[in-house]
């Protein structure tokens, strides 16, 4: 029997660095979701077994709630010996632009990825996971989810309604020794910021720095162990002091 994790999103920035840090603290088998770039993925799957780790590649879209519906009962019917006790809901896109230009496509495409996107494979992993009363579902919230950021209405909307519902999730599974959890990381140095001025918004962060996609990994791993295990509905901020 093998202990598995699913990150969604996990081919690159944070999504990877989570899959790598699950591979290696806690010796999980990863299933690493990606949903068109599957050279990054690959590459995920490499390093991860460079390390000693074991992992497979899940394509899906997370926004099509038809694709994850095969993809993971699928999976669950090929492997009925193993069992999926991780969910990290990482997927997920920027849209930026101001409430008075935004499309209508930007605003669905952000709110189908990060928030329909958690709900469609939630949904799947989660009757899993009740079956076999054991489970960890870590989601990737936001600073925006939390605080709200000017020209990320629909980022900020998506976020935040991830943030409601892991506090409601939380109470619904707790009696089945699920955990359910948000990561809310201010800026962290990724694909997602690589185009901001680095110099000039760590200025507004305590540390006075932008954090590293490996410390976030680092808190995903502690929530996904046995040590978290009391630790259920709540919002954790790693971002420098910035949001505290």
């Amino acid at each position: 029997m093998k202990k598995c994790a699913l990150v969604t999103g996990a081919s690159r920035g944070l999504g990877k660095a989570v899959a790598m840090s699950l591979a290696k603290d806690l010796e999980l088998h990863v299933l690493i979701n990606y949903a068109s770039n599957k050279g990054a993925a690959e590459d995920t799957l490499s390093q991860i077994e460079a390390n000693g780790g074991t992992g497979e590649l899940l394509p899906f879209d997370v926004a099509s709630h038809e694709e994850v519906r095969q993809a993971i009962e699928q999976w669950l019917k090929d492997h009925p010996e193993d069992r999926l006790e991780v969910l990290v809901n990482n997927a997920g896109v920027t849209r930026d632009n101001l409430m008075v230009f935004m499309e209508e496509e930007q605003f669905d495409e952000v709110i189908n990825t990060s928030l329909k996107g958690m709900y469609n494979v939630t949904r799947h992993v989660v009757q899993h996971m009740v079956r076999k009363r054991y489970g960890r579902i870590i989601n990737m919230a936001s600073l925006s989810g939390l605080k709200g950021v000017p020209g990320q209405v629909n980022y900020s909307a998506a976020k935040g309604g991830m943030i409601a519902a892991t506090k409601a999730l939380a109470q619904e599974v707790a009696k089945r020794k699920i955990t359910v959890n948000a990561v809310a990381p201010g800026f962290i140095t990724s694909d997602m910021t690589k185009d901001l001025d680095e110099d000039q918004l760590k200025k507004f962060v305590p540390m006075n720095r932008f954090g590293e996609a490996e410390e976030v990994a680092d808190l995903v791993s502690f929530l996904a162990s046995s040590k978290a295990a009391y630790i259920t509905g709540e919002v954790i901020n790693i971002n420098g002091g910035l949001y505290s």
